[in-house]
């Protein structure tokens, strides 16, 4: 049996970027936090002693579901066109995909006000409501927080501050964005599938 020769001419390791780096990071740890939060929901379901409960109260978001998720869709279209240096088109679907969000959290907001004034539903209510706002809301909260994120990339994009050059960073921010969709999918069939 003969030893393979150590290569001088082996190629470099190279280092993922820091942004990557520190993105992932970022999303294992959050993913820890919603894990305990789905746990928590998922330990509680039936357990409240009064109403209302989620079949009375709950309907699916559906309309809500599909427009959080096709931004992902979107931005991943704004990440194709950065690469390439087409800056209009990156725009138009950032722009896109900032509505799509948009468009979910007022779902989300139409929903908490049917919940709160006219199901009588309050995170003090039940452990349903304790619970059901503690985990839709950490997640309506990180929508928001992408949602500033990719609001100050667009203004910085139609003032001409982006360029294909920032594609790795466009790359890094859209990784959290694709995070908070695929969290929404747990989070859908957690509460309004499994929980109802």
């Amino acid at each position: 049996m003969s030893a393979i020769p150590f290569s001088s001419a082996a190629e470099p390791w190279i280092l993922p970027s820091r942004g990557r780096v520190a993105m992932l990071s970022l999303i294992i740890g959050e993913s820890a936090i919603f894990t305990i939060f789905v746990v928590a929901y998922l330990y509680y379901i039936g357990k409240s002693l009064s109403g209302p409960t989620p079949q009375q109260v709950l309907e699916i978001p559906l309309f809500n579901t599909v427009c959080l998720l096709s931004s992902s869709i979107t931005i991943w279209l704004a990440e194709r066109q950065i690469e390439r240096g087409n800056m209009r088109r990156f725009t138009a679907w950032w722009a896109l995909t900032m509505a799509l969000g948009c468009i979910f959290i007022a779902g989300t907001a139409v929903e908490w006000h049917k919940l709160i004034y006219l199901d009588g539903l309050t995170i003090h209510t039940n452990l349903f409501g304790t619970t059901f706002y503690s985990l839709v809301g950490l997640h309506a909260t990180h929508v928001v927080v992408g949602l500033c994120m990719l609001g100050l990339v667009l203004i910085f994009s139609l003032t001409g501050h982006v360029t294909e050059a920032n594609s790795e960073r466009i790359q890094v921010l859209a990784l959290y964005w694709h995070f908070v969709d695929g969290v929404w999918v747990v989070v859908f069939t957690v509460v309004y599938i499994l929980g109802r």
